[in-house]
């Protein structure tokens, strides 16, 4: 018997279509599925919140940021990956929601420490500041023979000049909120390109963001904080994007082609004003593309040789001169330029933990890629530009050390393609594309992201703060080099352990900088032997009105003891001796490390 009900009257909140077929969901409830994905992320904001509002970081140890934020912090991480998944395996939802979810895993994993640390974190990112600072101040750009071996930083000032020209308009006296900031704003900034890049090959929007989301949970090598790399990073992906998506074949140069080539070259310039190593990647990326069929148009790779080789001969030429024999000795040397060296090998329980961490946190990811591609042979041929893009990284390790982080510059290069091939690995395998949207998942690929997801995303973690002990530097230690810098008279030396240090390169233009333990290993024993005799005589000899200072932080100490450089022992030992040298002159301390003045009249008496 026909249901008497008519078709467009409501019966117990489900409306039945004219032809008798199944229940459609009432305006209430295609509302409430429209929002419920706001649940799960509203809750891990709110737990993140209050974890950040009841983290202490006063006392880090060896696991850093790890032991040190409040529980609620992995409560919303869990709960912020599980409301991804739900989110994203739902092929009706909007790309608004996971893109949602992606923002704020990234507010979760790069605004914690801008929130809980109240200074920037990392020496690396201090020393950019102090370029910033350079360019403020001489509003200009110096020689290699002035500046030494912070030359390069002026003979590429992309990123710098652009950083100064911000604190400038900003009416700010310096870059360090900035810098605090730098890693969330850099790893947004990323997303566009990404997406951009991911879509050029498949319109799943399963893949295409739960390859975003691998991206952000993999991505720990760092390469986020204040600095040129991470600048370049993104525009980087951006000329890959507009290669992919604009430059299909050769053959194709009209009016529109022409406008495309001028704004991809645009993109090209800063990346070759700011890094040396990028556009080396970029030269041999867009060289892959072009030898492919269907990216076979090779202007953008004669514009990208053209810009590197123009800029290398003029700006850069001195600095070049000067490198070129030790590059060309490290080109083939593989196994010298994979190796670390001393003074960077993990040394105790938190370091070497994180550091395997880490490890095994970019081992799963390129497992998991290397398996998507294998088990995805459609998306392999229609990917294959991307699986290329993802092979040329590993070929920088014949090239050369890059200062013993070539193999973290070869992980973050391949993460891109590595991410979204490992995405493929966790979903269903991809037939020709079609207009149709894609089937339903199967039960199976319902239970196997998540746990993958959650565990990549807790691994990130210890992979990326879990040596903020390293990183963090507290305000005392802060105003302890700061008066320093600000005292310390023109052609005044500053000695320290190690450049583990905030301000390690501050007014590196009239002062110089020393690091004694990145000596040779038989100069650090000499040192360790008779340490304050032996710093003295060798700071002796500065040129009035320079002096010789000595500093000891509490960074430096973290570095060398997590580093392998020195033992808590050793370190305690080499105070010591120089707090009760005669050589040696107690000018200023506080809770966060001591700074000495070397007595010349004492040295000079001694060896009479």
């Amino acid at each position: 018997m026909p249901d008497a009900t008519p078709a467009h009257a409501p019966e117990g909140g489900v409306r039945r279509p004219a032809g008798g077929g199944g229940p459609r969901p009432s305006a209430h409830g295609r509302r409430w599925s429209a929002v419920r994905p706001a649940g799960p992320l509203l809750a891990a904001i709110a737990l993140w919140a209050y974890a950040v509002r009841s983290t202490d970081v006063t006392t880090l140890d060896d696991f850093g940021l790890v032991t040190a934020v409040h529980p609620a912090f992995w409560a919303g991480l869990a709960v912020l990956t599980a409301g991804f998944w739900s989110t994203v395996r739902r092929s009706g939802r909007a790309d608004a929601w996971p893109l949602a979810h992606v923002l704020g895993l990234l507010v979760m994993e790069r605004a914690t420490q801008a929130l809980v640390y109240p200074t920037p974190l990392h020496a690396w990112a201090w020393k950019h500041d102090a370029v910033v600072d350079h360019l403020l101040t001489d509003g200009g750009l110096r020689s290699g023979a002035e500046l030494g071996d912070m030359a390069a930083y002026d003979q590429w000032p992309g990123f710098f000049a652009l950083q100064a020209a911000a604190v400038r308009s900003a009416g700010a006296e310096n870059t360090l909120t900035l810098m605090s900031w730098w890693p969330l704003i850099s790893s947004v900034l990323v997303l566009a390109p990404l997406v951009l890049v991911y879509r050029t090959f498949t319109q799943d929007r399963r893949l295409i963001w739960t390859g975003v989301w691998l991206f952000c949970a993999g991505n720990w090598v760092g390469q986020d904080y204040f600095s040129p790399q991470s600048l370049a990073l993104v525009l980087h992906l951006a000329v890959i994007a507009l290669v992919l998506r604009r430059f299909p074949g050769a053959g194709r140069h009209g009016p529109r082609q022409a406008v495309w080539t001028t704004v991809l070259i645009t993109v090209m310039v800063p990346v070759v004003l700011s890094h040396q190593l990028t556009p080396v990647v970029l030269i041999a990326s867009l060289g892959v593309l072009a030898l492919t069929r269907r990216h076979r148009d090779r202007v953008p790779f004669l514009a990208a040789v053209a810009l590197f080789a123009a800029w290398n001969l003029t700006a850069s030429l001195p600095f070049l001169s000067a490198a070129l024999p030790g590059m060309i000795a490290s080109v083939g040397d593989i196994g010298a330029n994979v190796e670390t060296g001393y003074g960077t090998t993990p040394t105790g329980t938190g370091a070497v933990a994180t550091s395997w961490a880490a490890r095994g946190l970019s081992g799963a990811v390129l497992l998991l890629a290397l398996l998507g591609a294998v088990r995805q042979r459609e998306l392999r041929r229609r990917a294959r530009p991307l699986l290329l893009l993802t092979a040329v990284p590993p070929l920088l390790i014949a090239v050369g050390d890059y200062g013993s982080e070539m193999v973290f510059r070869v992980l973050m290069f391949m993460l891109p393609g590595a991410a979204f091939f490992a995405a493929a690995a966790l979903l269903p395998r991809t037939g020709p594309p079609s207009g149709t949207p894609p089937r339903p998942l199967p039960a199976r690929f319902l239970r196997l992201p998540l746990p993958v997801l959650l565990a990549t995303t807790f691994a990130f973690v210890p992979s990326y703060a879990g040596k903020d002990r390293i990183g963090y530097f507290p305000p005392a230690e802060v105003a302890l080099v700061a008066g320093l810098v600000r005292s310390a008279p023109d052609g005044s030396l500053v000695v320290a352990p190690n450049r583990n240090h905030p301000l390690a390169y501050g007014d590196y233009w009239r002062l110089d900088h020393h690091w004694f333990l990145e000596e040779d290993r038989a100069v650090v024993d000499r040192i360790l032997r008779q340490p304050a005799r032996t710093l003295a005589l060798g700071m002796r000899g500065r040129p009035g009105p320079g002096r010789s200072y000595l500093l000891f932080t509490q960074g430096q100490r973290a570095d060398a003891e997590m580093n392998g450089h020195l033992t808590g022992a050793q370190w305690r030992r080499v105070e010591r001796s120089v707090a009760t040298s005669p050589f040696f002159d107690l000018v200023a301390r506080n809770a966060a490390g001591s700074v000495y003045e070397l007595d010349v009249a004492a040295v000079e008496e001694a060896v009479r």
